[in-house]
């Protein structure tokens, strides 16, 4: 391994992955992220469906605690990534421009996000990783994955240390509606949140900035409905969410104009690891994500931020051969 160098591969493309490249970056370094999606977000995702007809399906909005997120949210909205939405809430909500997934974007520039790239798997091979991209062997000295915990023993394997220490981590599914409406049904709220409620967050996302004057609306279901209809097909889906929205809004389901679903079956943190990554004890593979810490995106920035940081304090320390 060169330790002045070092080739760093990220998996995953989403705010934990952007976060550890942009701060590796910084530094002089220039890690490769690979990600099976079309672009990059992760759950910061915008799906259009028409010209005119758009919906962020994941992440409904972004909020920051500490100084150093605030910070990059200020410097996102200042470049016109960010804004604030205005919606039924006491604190700063801010959303992508024109979509969720433009803050990813923001995150990704002059970085080398390759999208469409899916990793099957990775394993030590000496003094290298290995780590088998479209089938393809891509070697590399350090690794860092920032997959939903669930799917990080399909790339290393049900026998890796470290899976030991994600036992406890547990991440519950989210069903996702969009809907689009006549311009004349009723728009009865911004947002409504209840957890107690089949569809826990109701939005319309037509009132954020940026967005047409379509009216969009996007559902999420609570985490036990989620969990009971998860392997749903998208057309039964929509036929049993699209009701319970028109019910809640107060509009007839003959004012539809457009429904879609979206299943993520690893939308959302109930259990978190507890500390900001894993690392292996080469130190040269690190895992991390929203996972770690909490059910924020946030989180997730935090964590790829600490994995960047613990390998700069660690590429001028020698990794023992054959480890």
């Amino acid at each position: 391994m060169t330790t002045d160098t070092p080739r760093i591969v990220i998996i995953g493309a989403g705010i934990a992955g952007l976060a550890c490249a942009h701060r590796l970056g910084e530094a002089g370094l220039k890690p490769v992220l690979f990600d099976k999606g079309r672009g990059p977000g992760g759950r910061l995702a915008t799906r259009r469906a028409t010209d005119s007809l758009q919906f962020d399906h994941g992440a409904q909005y972004v909020t920051a605690k500490g100084g150093g997120f605030a910070a990059l949210l200020a410097a996102a909205e200042a470049a016109g990534a960010l804004a604030r939405w205005r919606a039924e809430s006491d604190k700063p909500r801010y959303v992508g421009t024109p979509g969720m997934n433009a803050l990813a974007k923001y995150l990704a520039r002059g970085l080398d996000v390759r999208c469409g790239a899916p990793v099957s798997g990775i394993h030590r091979d000496g003094d290298e990783w290995v780590v088998l991209v479209d089938g393809a062997a891509q070697r590399c000295d350090r690794v860092v994955i920032t997959v939903p915990a669930p799917q990080i023993a399909g790339l290393l394997g049900a026998s890796h240390p470290l899976l030991d220490e994600l036992a406890g981590v547990r991440m519950d599914p989210c069903l996702t509606l969009m809907a689009a409406f006549t311009t004349d049904a009723p728009r009865p709220f911004v947002s409504r949140a209840d957890e107690d409620d089949a569809l826990a967050w109701i939005a319309l996302d037509a009132s954020k900035p940026g967005r047409s004057a379509e009216a969009t609306w996007v559902a999420q279901a609570s985490p036990a409905w989620s969990a009971t209809h998860l392997e749903l097909e998208p057309d039964a889906l929509a036929a049993l969410m699209l009701p319970m929205l028109c019910a809640r809004l107060g509009a007839p389901q003959s004012s539809v104009s457009h429904a879609a679903t979206h299943r993520w079956r690893h939308a959302r943190v109930a259990t978190p690891l507890g500390r900001p990554f894993l690392r292996d004890a080469t130190r040269t593979l690190h895992a991390g994500g929203d996972w770690c810490l909490d059910a924020r995106v946030e989180a997730a920035w935090t964590s790829g931020d600490a994995i960047a940081r613990d390998i700069l304090a660690s590429v001028s320390s020698p990794v023992p051969p054959g480890s």
